[in-house]
């Protein structure tokens, strides 16, 4: 496989060990803060210093950085949380359970990702036969649609897994209602009922979240299958988070593959057990490196994507950039599409953007 270059590493080293960060130079400082930045993991790096007791020794530029980072991350996390609270009070009444995804889950959960990870969204799942009653009451209680072309009412109801985006009228809070977690087109179709039937209930709030082996498999399919991996660094850091942390449960390990393999999930698990291994250093038992393998691409595929992934998972120098690397990035970005539509489906869909690139809406 491809290393990642020392410019990557810094990032990578940063987001495994914090400790790695003591003693970079300025111009070192300079890139890591512009990666992570880019990458959406400076507020995790400020606060895994912090509790290190590492900032105090940092130069005066970069504590100030990290510094504005934790705040904006403390402000952010109370938005979050009010955000769901505001949503529950909009579905109070209704029979729906709500099923919080990804960043809301991790917050209201009190798990590890939480830490410093700033989410744009409140992402909840609920019954596909709830989808009518809690898009009306969720229009009632000021949200509104933010996506009003009829093609694109169409792509999110009739192909995806989520309803258009909500967009609330007076706070600009954003809700996205999912009943499953990969669209409907998609190539691999985990069952939602399944999901389900082993959510965890968080105390009386009335909420769920997914259980572990179920958390850690939703990423991964978000970032290796349904999401763009160039986007996707954030995704391997929870993943590497929840790993660490549900380790700690006798069973977990066992009924990881089984689960993937019950889900149709398989391959991404494969892809997220890889990279994180490789990238951040996340321990993974032999025995279950080995099962999950043994569902893992043919050879060509797994060559290609071990070229491709790393250096375009991570950041380079936001000044340098790699021969290649937007080359790879488009690849990467035609995958995705490719395993989430059917190819005639796909063939108009990306027809489609490519037009309104260049003229707009409007226009056509």
């Amino acid at each position: 496989m491809r290393s990642a270059g020392h410019h990557s590493q810094i990032l990578l080293k940063a987001l495994a060990d914090p400790a790695s960060i003591r003693g970079l130079s300025l111009g070192e400082w300079d890139l890591l803060l512009r990666q992570a930045r880019t990458a959406k993991v400076l507020a995790r790096i400020a606060i895994l210093a912090a509790d290190m007791g590492l900032i105090g020794g940092f130069p005066e530029k970069v504590r100030e950085s990290l510094e504005a980072a934790r705040k904006i991350f403390a402000y952010r996390q109370r938005i979050l949380r009010w955000e769901v609270g505001r949503i529950q009070a909009a579905l109070h009444g209704l029979e729906s359970p709500i099923l919080l995804l990804k960043g809301a889950a991790y917050e209201l959960a009190g798990l590890p990702p939480a830490r410093g990870r700033i989410a744009s969204d409140v992402d909840i799942m609920i019954p596909e036969s709830a989808l009518p009653s809690v898009e009306a009451a969720l229009l009632r209680h000021g949200w509104e649609h933010s996506l009003l072309e009829p093609y694109d009412q169409r792509y999110f109801r009739d192909w995806m897994h989520e309803l258009p985006p909500l967009v609330h009228r007076d706070r600009d809070g954003i809700v996205d209602v999912h009943h499953a977690i990969l669209p409907r087109t998609s190539r691999l179709k985990p069952d939602a009922a399944k999901l389900w039937s082993s959510a965890v209930a968080l105390g009386d709030s009335g909420l769920f979240v997914l259980s572990p082996a179920d958390m850690v498999l939703h990423s991964a399919a978000h970032a290796f299958h349904d999401g763009e991996i160039a986007l996707a660094l954030r995704d391997l850091v929870d993943i590497h988070d929840l790993l660490l942390h549900f380790c700690r449960q006798p069973d977990f390990w066992p009924n990881l593959a089984p689960r993937a393999a019950t889900l149709d999930l398989s391959r991404p698990l494969y892809y997220a057990l890889r990279y994180a291994a490789l990238m951040l250093g996340t321990p993974v038992p032999e025995d279950v490196a080995a099962e999950v393998r043994r569902r893992a691409p043919g050879g060509l595929v797994r060559a290609a994507m071990d070229r491709l992934v790393p250096g375009v998972l991570t950041p380079d120098h936001p000044d340098e950039p790699p021969p290649g690397q937007s080359r790879a990035t488009l690849l990467l970005y035609i995958r995705s599409h490719w395993l989430k539509m059917p190819p005639a489906l796909l063939t108009v869909h990306l027809c489609r953007k490519a037009l309104f690139r260049h003229f707009p809406r409007e226009g056509v």
